[in-house]
């Protein structure tokens, strides 16, 4: 199987900026796993029409698009879980 590329949404950079150094580290360690298997049982595909789908890291949620075609994860979110729902 061949890795996925990964695409960060420019407003993820922002996201970044308000989490602890470790979490930050820790998250990329997952997005990183994310390139060998977009969809890991930990994944949740979530409810509506854009084919959002999910990963836990601790507090914070990692919500990213998976085009199978491009071989591309594009990650749209990286946020706390009480705020990370708000904007879909």
């Amino acid at each position: 199987m061949s890795k996925y590329s990964v695409i960060f949404k420019p407003s993820v950079e922002k996201d970044l900026r308000k989490i602890p150094a470790a979490m930050v580290d820790r998250l990329f360690q997952r997005i990183d796993g994310l390139t060998a298997d977009p969809f890991p049982p930990q994944s949740l595909k979530l409810a509506g029409g854009e084919f959002f789908y999910r990963i836990r890291v601790g507090d914070y949620r990692i919500v990213y698009q998976v085009d199978t075609e491009e071989k591309q994860i594009v990650i749209q979110y990286i946020r706390h879980r009480r705020d990370v729902y708000r904007d879909l």
